[in-house]
């Protein structure tokens, strides 16, 4: 079993089966707004069809891969290439690098306009991400709530909201058990830009 990168004092969200740790606070307000202007004016933002019941349908959010040139990375039959690291990106990497000691090679972004973007149940757990894959979440913008779900049962459930200028770890068996989503909201909420970083083999 792969060793945790935490430390034993640090809060799990998750009963069993996996670790989910949040930092509310990882950017702070200055950071965080800068960011947040900058991803949404400067990175190639696309809506893209993904697969979802054997139909393809538009995604409700945008998105842009960055990373790795040579690395492509799929999902739910989308196939996408990196554009390279922007400075601002790679500042998060290095900041993200320190904090867990993983070299991450990409990162997805994911800008949800208003409350009725979202992004459904699913879970990590592309071959290409390996065994036990930590997946670092930042958010910047409106808060949006994150549950999570036992994959197989269906009846454990956590949810945490993922605030401006956050962290969310998500590591070991997590993205075998569970899967989590982002649901729609009639509140009317502003954009947030969450950025999942991960590391292909």
């Amino acid at each position: 079993m792969q060793q945790s990168i935490f430390n034993s004092n640090e809060s799990n969200l998750l009963p069993f089966q996996g670790e989910a740790i949040f930092y509310p606070e990882f950017f702070s307000k200055n950071a965080s707004d800068h960011y947040f202007d900058f991803l949404s004016k400067s990175l190639h933002w696309k809506e893209e069809p993904i697969r979802m019941f054997g139909k393809m349908v538009m995604q409700p959010r945008l998105t842009a891969l960055y990373g790795n040139e040579t690395k492509p990375y799929g999902y739910s039959g989308i196939s996408m290439t990196p554009f390279p690291w922007t400075p601002e990106l790679m500042e998060i990497k290095r900041k993200l690098l320190d904090f867990t000691e993983v070299e991450f090679t990409h990162v997805l972004c994911n800008f949800y306009r208003n409350g009725q973007d979202s992004m459904g149940w699913h879970r990590d757990n592309e071959s290409v991400l390996g065994r036990n894959p930590t997946i670092a979440s930042v958010t910047f913008g409106a808060t949006r709530m994150f549950q999570m779900r036992h994959y197989e049962t269906k009846k454990q459930k956590v949810q945490v909201p993922l605030t401006h200028g956050s962290l969310l770890i998500m590591s070991g068996e997590s993205q075998h058990y569970w899967e989590h989503q982002i649901p729609k909201t009639k509140r009317n909420l502003g954009p947030r830009i969450n950025l999942t970083f991960r590391k292909l083999l």
